[in-house]
């Protein structure tokens, strides 16, 4: 073999090489979720948009809200509004009395009227401010059986939590401020005693906006805060107990109130930018 013929062999295998490597990042970025499949901007102004969400206010069975939660979820405006561009869940502390009881705060609760398998969840949001605030962004899988919950109410309601599995992007504290957390939910690891969480503090979480993401494959789930990964739930072993997430799950905001409330709280707001879902 000359020298030139040894030269074009070399410069053919460079090139074959460069389109491999070529073709390995076009397919790497056609599995990527960017097909955005719904979402809402919250452009409008006042009531929220009633074919995209629906505002659970039922209580659970004993009259108040699991783990001695001492809000009542409200569908008035007052708590739940658009405006700006932006959606506001507002808590607020005022007597109010709904389903025969009596309570001294108020918020909302929001189921969304889509639900899907697999994808990347993005919101823009900041979280209220006060000790005793819990807002939180989160999904619940779309089977679970609990009364007055929208897909209950679609006929879907047939497994109890845990096992039906739960989904927190993110949970923020008013007690613990500027620390969110991430966790998973399911029969293996659950409520007070969940295994599956990770979080970090950030700058300023009810004083500016930041990006809550969540991807979630047939294999595990990553969920990230401007960018920056703090937790990743990927079970090596995927049954009924740690994987019921292969169905479709809907998306909640809420802001709970937690009896510790300090007793000088007014109101406060979470305020979403925007919601984002792609696959």
């Amino acid at each position: 073999m000359t020298s030139q013929t040894k030269i074009i062999a070399i410069s053919l295998s460079i090139i074959l090489l460069l389109s491999y490597l070529i073709w390995a990042g076009l397919s790497t970025n056609k599995t990527a979720f960017d097909t955005l499949v719904w979402s809402d901007e919250f452009e409008g102004s006042g009531a929220i948009d009633t074919d995209k969400w629906f505002l659970q206010t039922q209580l659970p069975p004993g009259g108040s809200w699991w783990g001695g939660l001492i809000q009542h979820y409200t569908d008035r405006e007052s708590n739940t509004y658009q405006k700006d561009g932006h959606l506001y869940l507002m808590a607020k502390k005022e007597t109010f009395e709904d389903q025969g009881e009596t309570k001294h705060y108020t918020s909302a609760r929001l189921n969304s009227k889509f639900a899907f398998t697999y994808g990347k969840v993005e919101v823009r949001a900041k979280v209220p401010k006060g000790v005793g605030t819990w807002p939180a962004i989160w999904m619940l899988n779309k089977n679970i059986n609990e009364a007055g919950a929208y897909w209950e109410k679609q006929g879907f309601g047939t497994t109890d939590w845990p096992h039906c599995g739960e989904i927190d992007i993110m949970e923020h504290w008013g007690k613990n401020q500027d620390f969110v957390q991430s966790a998973v939910h399911n029969g293996s690891s659950f409520g007070h005693t969940v295994e599956n969480l990770g979080g970090q503090h950030i700058e300023l979480a009810s004083d500016e906006f930041h990006v809550y993401v969540m991807e979630w494959t047939s294999e595990k789930m990553t969920f990230s805060v401007d960018g920056k990964v703090h937790y990743t739930y990927n079970p090596v072993v995927k049954n009924g107990d740690t994987w019921p997430f292969d169905m479709d799950y809907y998306v909640i905001f809420n802001i709970a109130i937690e009896p510790d409330i300090d007793p000088k709280f007014t109101e406060s707001p979470m305020v979403v930018d925007y919601i984002r879902i792609y696959q």
